[in-house]
C-alpha cells in the first residue's frame, strides 16, 4: 500500500534523532519513536518499519504524521489527563521512604 507520507530529514534533525536513539537515559518510548522515523527517513515502508520496531502500523501513521507537523518535539509524551504525580519523578528519596 503505498501512502502520500514521504520523511524527509534535516541534517540536523537526522543528527538529533540518531543521538537519541543512542542516548543511555532516553526515554524507551521516544527512542522507538526516533528509530522509527529514522526507518522511514531510509526509505522503509510503513509496514516494514511497523515490523522493526513492534509498533502497529496505524502508530508509525501517528508518529510519522506528529513529526511531520512538530518536528523532535512531536515525538515527546503529551500531557495526560488524571491525577497530578504524588512524588516528583526524579526524587530520590521516595524509595528510603519506603524502607526500600
Amino acid at each position: 500500500m503505498k501512502t502520500s507520507i514521504v520523511v524527509k530529514l534535516t541534517p540536523q534533525q537526522d543528527r538529533e534523532l540518531r543521538l537519541l536513539v543512542r542516548r543511555q537515559k532516553a526515554p524507551y518510548r521516544e527512542v522507538v519513536r526516533a528509530q522509527l522515523i529514522l526507518l522511514l527517513a531510509k526509505g522503509e515502508s510503513f509496514c516494514a518499519t511497523s515490523r522493526k520496531v513492534g509498533l502497529a502500523r496505524r502508530l508509525i501513521y501517528k508518529w510519522a504524521n506528529r513529526f511531520l507537523e512538530e518536528g523532535i518535539a512531536g515525538l515527546k509524551d503529551r500531557p495526560r489527563s488524571g491525577r497530578p504525580a504524588r512524588f516528583s519523578p526524579d526524587r530520590d528519596d521516595v524509595s528510603n521512604e519506603a524502607g526500600l
